[in-house]
C-alpha cells in the first residue's frame, strides 16, 4: 500500500531523479495498473512485475507481452516467489519478449532452479531465495554461498543471461558484497519501498555502481 495510486508516481520521480544524478541505471516494476502512468512519466526504463502467457487476442483478464510492449514497457519479471509460473511458461514468455525485443528477467529461488531457468536464456536470471525476501536480511550477507553457486549455475547453462540477486537488500553494504560476489545488479523492492526517505535510499544503494 506504501506505493499505491499516486505514490507510484512519486517513486518514479524519485528513482528517475537519482539515476541521471549517479549515472546508475534503474529500472522500474511499478504496479501493473501503474504501468502507462508510470512510462509517460519519466525517461527511465519500465518494466512489468508479471507477464502471462495467453493467446493474443483470445486473453480477457490477462496481460501478455505484445500488449505490454504497446503501453512502453522495456520487458518483464517472470516467476518471482510472489508469482510462480511453470517452466513451459517462463520458456515461452523469454521466447516471446525476444522476439519483441524485450528484457526479460526470470527470478529463481535456488542455485538448482537457477541452473533450469538459465537454459531458456534470459537477459538476467535474478537468485531470492523467499525466506529472505522482505526480511532485512541481505541474501549477500546471510547467504553469500547461493549468489556464488547461482553465478555458476548461470554461466555453466547460458551464454546469454547475466544473474542478479534480491532478497532482504537494505543497504549500500549489501550491494557492494553482492557485486564483490559477481552479481551484475540488484532486484530491491521493501527495502526501498518501506524506508523512510525514497530518493535517499535508492541513492544510497545505487551508490555501490558508481
Amino acid at each position: 500500500m506504501e506505493i499505491s495510486g499516486e505514490k507510484t508516481i512519486e517513486l518514479a520521480k524519485s528513482a528517475e531523479k537519482v539515476s541521471n544524478n549517479l549515472g546508475v541505471e534503474i529500472i522500474l516494476a511499478p504496479p501493473q495498473p501503474s504501468l502507462w502512468s508510470v512510462v509517460r512519466t519519466v525517461d527511465i526504463p519500465v518494466i512489468c512485475q508479471h507477464l502471462d502467457d495467453a493467446d493474443i487476442g483470445s486473453s480477457t483478464g490477462y496481460f501478455i507481452p505484445e500488449i505490454a510492449k504497446s503501453y512502453g514497457s522495456k520487458g518483464s519479471l517472470i516467476n518471482h516467489s510472489e508469482h510462480r509460473v511453470n517452466a513451459n511458461s517462463i520458456s515461452n514468455l523469454v521466447r516471446r519478449l525476444k522476439d519483441l525485443k524485450l528484457i526479460s528477467i526470470v527470478c529463481a529461488r535456488t542455485p538448482a532452479e537457477v541452473a533450469e531457468v538459465a537454459k531458456f536464456d534470459p537477459d538476467f536470471v535474478a537468485i531470492e531465495p523467499p525466506e529472505l525476501i522482505g526480511s532485512g536480511k541481505a541474501i549477500s550477507k546471510e547467504a553469500p554461498q547461493i549468489i556464488s553457486s547461482s553465478l555458476k549455475s548461470v554461466n555453466d547453462n547460458s551464454d546469454l543471461a547475466r544473474m542478479v540477486c534480491g532478497a532482504g537488500i537494505v543497504d549500500k553494504s549489501d550491494v557492494t558484497k553482492a557485486l564483490d560476489l559477481g552479481a551484475s545488479g540488484i532486484l530491491v523492492a521493501s527495502g526501498i519501498i518501506k524506508s523512510v526517505a525514497w530518493e535517499q535510499k535508492i541513492s544510497e544503494l545505487a551508490s555501490a555502481f558508481v
